[in-house]
């Protein structure tokens, strides 16, 4: 450390790596906070509006700072530079994840330690375990509840050969282990998900107005998970409106919102839905001028909402390789990108991403768009549209 890096370390401020403290209070708490996420450094002596305060460095106040370390459990391993009347702290990422102080276990998150919820410490163990959800084994499941009918639908989606022997096959994609599914298994190929996962559902609903208050049509979706996802998309069609568009001898067909990106969208969502959650399931929330997309499970650390579409991180990769094995879904991570492609193509909609504990992807449409455009078109074509071989009719399908 030298005082022009601690000069811009100080024009910066704190950050997802560098907490400031005038004291040792709660010190505790910002030690199992980095160890928990990805390591950084406290400045003991600067306050939080970036100013050096000064604390007297001396080898009792250091070895304070050893017995805090040494009293998390397990202990955060740590080491100490002075740099006049600073203390930097520096933290290591830890290796025997999650840590806690006497108040709970924390997290970094942002400039912020933030204390961990249940799903928090149960997503950190299973990480430091190697085991993760998709791969588990499903105790309960007994092959009286196989759908062979779901799985050659799906081998005929990913051109396999639906004459091959049904264990090689499910060994092949990686949902069977010594003649017993997996969660991915069970999701994919069981008559009812449900009944072994109590929230591997998606629920639809068609509001009118603007608010959750009068419920025009509503269905949960509670077969396997290529069904829950088509079966979403008509649910979709059937609550929206399609516009034509005519020009002469030709036909245009325009949805009320962009189909391909609703699909990802709800790809998306089940990819990434955190399942050992209980309480939720995913949420289609059709209303006048938007539909929601809600999925319990925020994002998966490192990522953050400004690096979407940069990196691809999955919750659930096996489950992610089975859809891209029918070619609904892309391995790279491409799927925002995608939905906002699609979303700037149909014109009239505007895709936004809500992030807290939950993963809510919003269509929203924009003023003007297809109720203005087609009432418009309408009135226009009435009079003198029809002599210029245009006219805009809507309808519900």
């Amino acid at each position: 450390m030298d005082k022009k890096e601690l000069d811009l370390i100080l024009q910066e401020g704190e950050g997802l790596k560098i907490e400031f403290k005038e004291s040792l209070s709660n010190i505790d708490k910002e030690l199992v906070a980095f160890a928990n996420s990805e390591g950084g450094r406290i400045f003991l002596g600067v306050s939080d509006d970036n100013k050096i305060k000064g604390i007297s460095v001396d080898n009792k106040l250091k070895s304070q700072v050893q017995d805090i370390a040494i009293n998390c459990d397990p202990s955060v391993e740590i080491s100490l530079e002075d740099f006049g009347d600073i203390l930097i702290i520096t933290v290591k990422e830890g290796k025997d994840k999650p840590y806690r102080c006497a108040s709970g276990f924390y997290l970094r998150q942002g400039p912020n330690s933030q204390k961990m919820k249940t799903n928090d410490i149960k997503e950190i163990i299973l990480s430091q375990s190697k085991a993760r959800f998709d791969e588990l084994i499903s105790p309960g499941f007994g092959f009286d509840d196989f759908d062979h009918e779901g799985l050659s639908n799906y081998l005929k989606k990913a051109g396999i050969s639906t004459t091959a022997d049904r264990d090689d096959v499910l060994l092949s994609l990686g949902v069977l282990d010594k003649e017993r599914l997996n969660n991915t298994g069970v999701l994919f190929f069981s008559k009812s998900p449900k009944k072994y996962l109590i929230n591997a559902y998606i629920t639809c609903a068609r509001y009118r107005g603007l608010e959750k208050v009068k419920v025009i049509d509503r269905k949960d979706m509670e077969n396997n998970l290529i069904r829950q996802v088509e079966d979403s998309i008509k649910f979709i069609e059937r609550n929206t409106l399609l516009e034509y568009e005519i020009k002469g001898l030709e036909r245009k067909e325009i949805p009320e919102y962009p189909i391909e990106a609703l699909r990802e969208a709800i790809l998306n969502a089940v990819m990434h839905r955190d399942y050992l959650q209980s309480g939720a399931n995913v949420q289609i929330d059709i209303f006048d001028d938007r539909i929601t997309i809600t999925n319990i499970g925020g994002l998966i650390r490192p990522l953050t909402k400004e690096r979407l579409g940069d990196i691809s991180i999955r919750r659930n990769p096996l489950i992610a390789d089975l859809f891209h094995r029918v070619h609904w879904v892309e391995k790279m991570g491409t799927g925002i990108k995608r939905i906002k492609d699609e979303c700037q193509k149909h014109g009239r909609v505007k895709f936004e991403i809500e992030t807290n504990g939950y993963f809510i992807s919003s269509f929203k449409k924009k003023t003007g768009g297809v109720n203005e455009g087609v009432n418009e078109g309408v009135n226009e074509g009435v009079n003198e549209g029809v002599n210029e071989g245009v006219k805009l009719l809507r309808e519900y399908i």
